[in-house]
Parts: C-alpha cells; structure tokens; sequence
C-alpha cells in the first residue's frame, strides 16, 4: 500500500499544539515575542523545536522579522515563524516592542485557554488568534529542514470554503463561547491548520526548487520515498527500488540526491533513526524489538548504527527523552 512520506513524517515527529492567545487590539500597538527557550519548556519539554503563528481575524497589521522585515497581514491570513524565532506584530511596520512579561506565559499555560489580552483603549481596531506548535527536529525531520523561516498563507477575499477560513471562524467561535473541550479542539485545528499551510508551500514551490518537499511532488523521486517509508525495515537496495520507483539506480541516485540532498539509501538510514527514536521516546519496546522493527538483523548492530548517526546509544537517547 502507498504511503505518503508527508503524513508519515506528521506521525513520527509529535506535532502538538498548544498554548492560545487571543488578542484585541486598538492603534497604535506593537507585541513582542518570546523568544523559543522560554517558550518550549511550558508547553512541550519533551520536544526541541518551535513554530509560533499569528492568525488574523478581523482588521489588518503587521509582523516584524529579526531581519527587519515587515510583512503586511489582513483578516483572513496567517503567518507562520517556522523556527519560532523572535517577531513583533503590530499595527504599523518595524514599530518597537517591549519584551513580553515574565509571567504571561505563566498564566497562559496555567489558566483557561485561549488567554485573552487587550492592548490600549478604545475599540479594537485588529484581533489575533496566536500559538504555538511544538515538534521533534531530532534526529531527523526533513520538513523542517526545507522550509523557509517565515510563510505567510491565506486570501482575505476568501468566502470561508478553505482551511484557513474555516479555522478562524471556529477559533473565534470557541474563544467566544468557551465550549467544553475548547482546548482540544483549537489544538487540532492548529496542527491540521499547520499542515494545510505546508501543502499549500508544496503546491506552490517554483519547478526548479530542490529539497525534500520539491522531492516529493517529483513522480519519480516521491515514489522512491513513498516505498521506502512504507517499508522502512525492508532490505532495500538501490537497484531495487530503483526498478519499483521505474529508474535506473544511476539515475535514481542522481535525481534522488538532487532533490532531497543525500542519495536514498543515506535517507533511509536517517528515516529509519527517526522512527527509531520515536519509538524509543513513546513506548516502552525493547531496544532489540526496536532494531527489527527498523530493519536491523540485530540490536548491536542497531545500537551501533544509532550510536554512529545519533551520537549516543539508544539507551541515553531513551534516558534523556
């Protein structure tokens, strides 16, 4: 059966979301971010990686980059900050922001979500809806790797048929009314929300663009991807999937290390230490269960290998995740 390489790498990396800020606004207003150490150990411990987004509402605004680029927003877009990496929204571009307070994350993360803020007097002239994802970049996570630091998505003449739309429309709708389960639900929306902004980075990605996600929309080079994350334990050589992907393994190899960076069979290992990794993370599986179940006749030559890629053995990798 046909796997698809994006959803399975979802799967393996832990994508969570979590913690909601809803933000009201009235001009002139400018929020800092905090930066992705202080953040992570509130929401998600366990996982190394950050991406904050800012959905706007109603109104319009701005967001700053640390380069100094500011990026112009309406009701109906959302910005991502693949990285998490410092920003300032605001009402006018490059405008100055106070660092955020050193309990605000406290009380978000404590209290009932979303947390609302309110900035200046007077009507609103802009609202938010703001999170944060939390992911596994270790050891490997290729998506991350090829995404670009800041995407911005959506049509604000959109009539509401989209993801994005529809989003927001429940975002504010559970922010308003504070159903039960309200936290669950904005969690999934923000992670499928997550996913529909790299699908749409996919489908627009210029023909000449290399890298994994251009790989995948490849015919030749996704297929090659799709068999082995469909069966990462098999004994794949290159003339075999070569022939199941319909290449020669010269040209496979060519193709395949022109898109994704490294030749299949270097992918593969690091595939198979993602999942491994990712088991020896959730589960309580023995290490040589672990090895088998990532194609290893053996847990010391599994250990080995893990050791190699990772730079320790699978049993400090456990201990310290």
């Amino acid at each position: 059966m046909a796997v698809d390489p994006l959803s399975d790498l979802f799967k393996t990396v832990r994508l969570t979301g979590a913690v909601f800020f809803e933000i009201a606004a009235a001009d002139p207003w400018a929020i800092g971010s905090p930066a992705p150490e202080q953040i992570l150990p509130k929401i998600l411990s366990r996982a190394d990686h950050l991406i904050a987004y800012h959905v706007v509402t109603t109104g319009k605004c701005f967001a700053t980059t640390r380069e100094g680029e500011a990026i112009a927003l309406e009701a109906g877009q959302v910005i991502m900050f693949t990285s998490g990496q410092p920003h300032i929204m605001s009402s006018s571009p490059n405008m100055p922001a106070d660092p955020p307070m050193p309990d605000v994350l406290e009380v978000a993360t404590s209290g009932e979500k979303p947390f609302h803020i309110n900035f200046g007097s007077g009507a609103a002239s802009v609202r938010l809806v703001c999170g944060y994802l939390a992911c596994d970049a270790r050891p490997y996570n290729p998506l991350l790797e090829n995404l670009p630091p800041v995407i911005k998505a959506g049509d604000p003449h959109n009539k509401g048929e989209d993801l994005i739309a529809q989003f927001i429309r429940f975002a504010v709708s559970e922010a308003a009314d504070k159903h039960a389960g309200s936290e669950s639900v904005l969690t999934k929306l923000s992670e499928l929300m997550f996913i529909d902004v790299v699908r749409r980075y996919l489908e627009n990605l210029p023909a000449e663009q290399a890298g994994w996600l251009a790989g995948l929309r490849d015919p030749l080079v996704g297929k090659a991807l799709s068999l082995m994350h469909a069966k990462p334990a098999h004994d794949w050589t290159l003339d075999e999937l070569g022939k199941q992907a319909g290449l020669s393994r010269s040209v496979l190899a060519e193709r395949f290390t022109h898109f994704v960076g490294i030749p299949p069979m270097q992918y593969l290992a690091k595939w198979r230490m993602q999942i491994a990794a990712e088991l020896l993370t959730g589960g309580s599986a023995n290490v040589a269960n672990i090895a088998g179940q990532v194609g290893y006749a053996s847990e010391a030559a599994f250990s080995r290998a893990f050791k190699k890629l990772i730079g320790v053995a699978p049993s400090v990798w456990r201990r310290k995740c």
